[in-house]
């Protein structure tokens, strides 16, 4: 499931309140696909509380019960047979464009799942987040079993992580070829002006250093990762 959220900024608690707390202040709701079904059995006896915006994707994991359920409640079903791009990327292009046509501001795209399971899966998800790598476009933070990912874009970015739910570990993956370029402070291991790439170095099992704050520059597309203590 994505939502749009204006109210948060990039801290670890932003993207950590499981389902509930985003979701209800978003601007604009979305399941990808079989994510509704997962949406629908979540929410229980309180499902009128979770309603999305729109469903897309291929729809092919997508019960035929639940979609009636949530159009009979409201929500768009956007069919998006094209099978170049995954229902998550499609989506988000998708969520992008109502964005747009609303004139809405917002902080981040917080997509809840996309991290666990099937490898290739996981992989797809990273590549969504590369699609969306414009200047104008809002970080998109995935969360799921224990793990954040987002695309950090070249320049500095600063990283709050002081708010009680971090687990400690971290990464920065040099997802999209070579950042020769790479200044850290944050990390016990902190990186001063070093080249990653795979196969000459990666920065994963890394650890927050305790004082809260990450700061991080490179002059590529770097993809930051960090365990949080409870699973969403």
């Amino acid at each position: 499931m994505c939502s749009v959220d204006t109210k948060h900024t990039l801290t670890s608690q932003a993207v950590y309140r499981g389902v509930e707390g985003p979701t209800l202040s978003a601007v604009i709701k979305v399941c990808v696909d079989g994510g509704a079904n997962r949406l629908h059995d979540l929410a229980g006896s309180e499902r009128e509380r979770f309603i999305p915006d729109f469903i897309s994707g291929d729809l092919d994991s997508a019960f035929p019960t639940v979609l009636e359920f949530y159009k009979n409640k409201g929500s768009d079903i956007i069919h998006t047979p094209d099978q170049d791009y995954t229902d998550f990327t499609k989506s988000t292009q998708l969520l992008l464009g109502k964005l747009l046509e609303k004139k809405e501001q917002v902080d981040i795209i917080l997509a809840v799942g996309g991290l666990g399971g099937r490898f290739d899966q996981i992989m797809a998800s990273i590549e969504t987040l590369c699609h969306m790598q414009t200047a104008d476009a809002p970080p998109i933070i995935v969360i799921q079993q224990n793990s954040l990912a987002c695309l950090l874009l070249p320049g500095s970015h600063t990283l709050s992580v002081n708010t009680g739910i971090e687990k400690g570990w971290c990464g920065l993956i040099p997802i999209d070829g070579s950042c020769d370029h790479v200044t850290t402070s944050g990390l016990k291991w902190n990186l001063v002006d070093q080249r990653l790439q795979f196969g000459v170095l990666v920065s994963t099992s890394n650890t927050l250093d305790g004082s809260g704050i990450v700061h991080v520059t490179t002059d590529a597309p770097l993809l930051w990762t960090m365990g949080l203590k409870n699973a969403v």
